[in-house]
């Protein structure tokens, strides 16, 4: 009843072409929810916002300190699929909008649902997997090195992600149901580049010969429909960085991958049920093919421009006023449209080995002479800090991120729409901790026999600091450095000096910083990670805790396949599907091959374990495939450190938000002018004086909110800081001021319906004895025309 209500609102008048148009949709509902085959598994879904602090918190992944929160791009989420036996194993695959997984994380995460499900859910089969987006707060990894530029840990930032995949695993549980997967795979060929090229030509000529691409082009894409419901889902591979945005960019955002996820979840809620052919997928009457969230009202064709003014001047920007945390969840868009009577469609966009893959599709160019940078180094006239990869969008990368975003959205929904292949068997899971700091690693020789080499404690090349194409370091450092240079070494030595031992074991890199052996005030960098390997019939999914570049994910998958494949095991044949998660579980930095490493271009340099890193994985994950086919259990091996308690925080708290003598939180600040008309296309600003994000992240809910006039009296939400369209800005006037402001832009979609609108902000307020007090306000209206 709940779709069909929402067909009919609005009072649609019924024509003949209409009714056809209704049988066919229910032939076609009915069809996918009769699944031409009978559901093996019971399948469940959850989303929950990760948003984190909007504010202050410097953002995870550049290690840029002048990279700070500032508001909110469109809103994080962890994303999450159960897939069951009946009677037997069970596995958990949650992708975050988040720069990678976290140990600390993961260990939290996996003590509350012990004590929620006792051992149901454990280390070995619960896999969390970052999309790596480097526009989300850091401050949540444990590790010393990780959380330098976010002035330590930030438990904010780490309560709402463990809230968020705690909750997405609990909505999954509670949906399990029966259900099919569907497995579909094809090229994607232009959402990434190699950025490294220099070290992907080290490999060799013959081994590069077998591929056609110096990066990975194939997107993997299940498909999860329901017995009863049809359709409730897709989860797809594939690699690209998270760097559509850049270092310079303050808002929150799930870069090109985030908003692909958001694409394919509104495009679902309004067009999803047209399954059957391709020219339905899309409406190629809107300008980019991306779906936007639009009213479920219908305009009333007989207002006329002169009405909606009339209209829109009778409302008046609304003073501040006091309002509750719920009025803010209530306002969020997707709450208004979502069906309560069947499940929420949760679609993710994961990671895989996307180590020297950037999405900057357009190549790296030098910013004073704007040519081609030098492509051994990345620099421009010597200087690494003038290189900058160039997104399809340049030089607006918000748009780059929307393209990238539609270039996977699209290929998705092409894979879903064709999705026949239906995954059978068992589900299964093999999980072990490692030493990574001193791992025996036995290789073939030239000649017959084997030897024997050891992995290094972590450590950071010079190359480390150049930064890469997407997000150029600083200083004097380059890419492709083996050598390194003195005052650095002097700087580094102050710190930790390497041992003899380690600078032998890490060669040809030059150790920059040694931080696997620097402990003090805790760990610097990890040591033991988690391998682990996922089975669902014919896929097999390698969870990584670390950025596998082309050429080692290819060779990781491969060695695993040659155990899943050999003759004799009956287990699976050539039709195995092997997917990278990357950035999963723990976070450990770069896996470069052997040869790349040897060129110590940036991901080189980040390989933290040395040259022999790869070769440690493919042992390893070769023993987790073996067992995975004999059914025999395999050591746990040691647990990783819990450090919480070791953390330490130099983020200054939030003391006192203020406003000036007369002035409400709330208030509208710089109004529309009035009597304003919009044209599709163009940019609607209203600023608000304001409060601190970090008072109340707003989970679930939203700070900024487009509502449409209905009936000529009731305003009802269109667009909130979750949609594309929208953008929260928050500033002060200066550094240490109280007060602040809400700056909320508003680019109408070509999909938006004309009306009247106005803009409402929704915050919080910390006073000096630290109680926090809800507020909201709203703009004058205007007239979208």
């Amino acid at each position: 009843m709940g779709m069909l209500a929402f067909l009919l609102y609005g009072h649609i008048q019924w024509s003949s072409a209409t009714i056809w148009f209704l049988g066919l949709l229910l032939c076609l509902v009915h069809n996918i929810s009769g699944a031409s085959s009978a559901s093996n598994y019971l399948i469940g879904l959850g989303s929950y916002d990760i948003t984190g602090p909007a504010a202050d918190v410097n953002m995870m992944g550049y290690a840029s300190l002048e990279q700070t929160a500032s508001g909110v791009h469109f809103r994080l989420r962890a994303r999450t699929f159960i897939v069951a036996e009946p009677q037997g194993n069970r596995l958990v695959f949650v992708n975050l909008d988040a720069c990678m997984a976290s140990q600390i994380v993961t260990i939290k995460v996996l003590e509350r649902l012990k004590a929620r499900y006792g051992d149901l859910y454990t280390e070995q089969n619960v896999a969390i997997s970052g999309i790596h987006t480097h526009a989300g707060p850091g401050g949540y990894l444990q590790y010393v090195v990780y959380i330098i530029t976010s002035l330590g840990f930030v438990r904010q930032s780490f309560d709402v992600i463990v809230d968020g995949i705690e909750k997405s695993i609990v909505q999954a549980h509670e949906s399990l149901r029966p259900g099919s997967i569907f497995v579909n795979k094809g090229e994607l060929l232009d959402a990434g580049v190699n950025r490294s090229p220099s070290a992907y030509l080290n490999n060799s000529a013959a081994e590069r010969a077998k591929y056609k691409y110096d990066v990975d082009k194939d997107m993997t894409l299940l498909k999860f429909v329901d017995d009863k419901w049809g359709p409730v889902g897709s989860f797809n591979w594939f690699a690209t960085h998270g760097t559509s945005m850049s270092n310079t960019n303050s808002l929150i955002s799930g870069d090109n991958k985030g908003a692909a996820a958001r694409f394919m979840e509104d495009w679902f809620e309004q067009k999803g049920l047209r399954e059957g052919s391709d020219t339905l997928y899309f409406n190629k009457s809107e300008d980019d093919g991306v779906p936007r969230r639009v009213s479920t009202i219908v305009p009333n064709p007989n207002e006329n421009r002169n009405e909606l003014l009339r209209l829109a001047s009778s409302f008046q920007p609304s003073k501040g006023k006091p309002a509750i945390k719920i009025l803010s969840l209530a306002s969020r868009v997707r709450n208004a449209l979502k069906q309560a009577d069947r499940p929420q469609f949760v679609s993710a966009f994961c990671q895989s080995n996307c180590g020297d893959v950037s999405p900057n599709v357009l190549g790296a160019y030098c910013t004073d002479t704007g040519l081609h940078c030098d492509f051994d180094h990345s620099t421009c006239n010597g200087k690494n800090e003038l290189c900058f990869g160039r997104g399809p969008g340049y030089p607006d990368e918000f748009e780059s991120t929307r393209i990238i975003g539609e270039r996977q959205f699209k290929k998705a929904v092409e894979l879903f729409g064709k999705a026949s292949e239906q995954l059978k068997g068992k589900v299964d899971y093999r999980h072990a901790y490692l030493n990574f700091s001193s791992l025996e690693v036995s290789l073939p020789k030239v000649g017959g026999g084997q030897e024997v080499v050891k992995t290094c404690p972590a450590a950071m090349g010079f190359s480390f600091a150049a930064g890469t194409t997407d997000g150029p370091g600083a200083f004097d450092f380059n890419q492709g450095d083996d050598k390194g240079n003195a005052f650095w070494r002097a700087v580094r030595n102050l710190i930790k000096a390497p041992s003899q031992e380690q600078v032998k074991c890490q060669l040809p890199k030059p150790i920059l910083l040694d931080t696997g052996e620097t402990k003090k005030p805790y760990d610097w960098a990890p040591s033991i990670l988690p391998v682990q390997i996922l089975r669902i019939g014919q896929l097999v999914i390698l969870s990584v805790p670390g950025e596998f570049t082309t050429m080692a994910g290819r060779r990781l998958r491969d060695a695993v396949k040659t155990v899943l494949t050999s003759k004799g095991n009956g287990k699976f044949d050539s039709n195995v599907h092997i997917v990278i998660a990357g950035l999963t579980n723990t976070y450990s930095q770069y896996v470069t091959t052997i040869e790349e490493y040897k060129v110590q271009r940036y991901e080189g340099a980040s390989t933290l374990y040395g040259p022999h890193t790869l070769d440690a994985y493919i042992q390893e994950f070769k023993k987790l495939a073996a067992a995975l086919i004999s059914g025999q259990a395999v050591e746990p091996g040691p647990q990783p450190p819990d450090l919480l308690d070791n953390q330490i925080s130099l983020l200054p708290p939030v003391v006192l938000d203020a406003t000036p003598s007369g002035v409400n939180f709330g208030d509208v600040k710089t109004d529309i002018p009035s009597n304003s008309t919009f044209k599709k296309g163009q940019l609607v600003t209203v600023t608000f004086w304001s409060a601190c994000p970090r008072n109340d992240l707003m989970t679930e809910g939203t700070f900024a909110l487009v509502e449409i006039l209905q009936n000529q009296n009731k305003w009802a939400p269109a667009y909130d800081d979750d949609d594309f369209s929208l953008r929260f800005k928050w500033s002060r006037p200066a550094k240490l001021s109280p007060e602040s402001f809400a700056t909320i832009e508003w680019r109408i979609p070509e999909s938006a319906v004309s009306g009247v609108y106005r803009i409402s902000h929704f915050g919080a307020s910390k006073s000096l004895l630290g109680s926090i007090s809800h507020f909201t306000g709203s703009s004058s209206a205007f007239v979208v025309a």
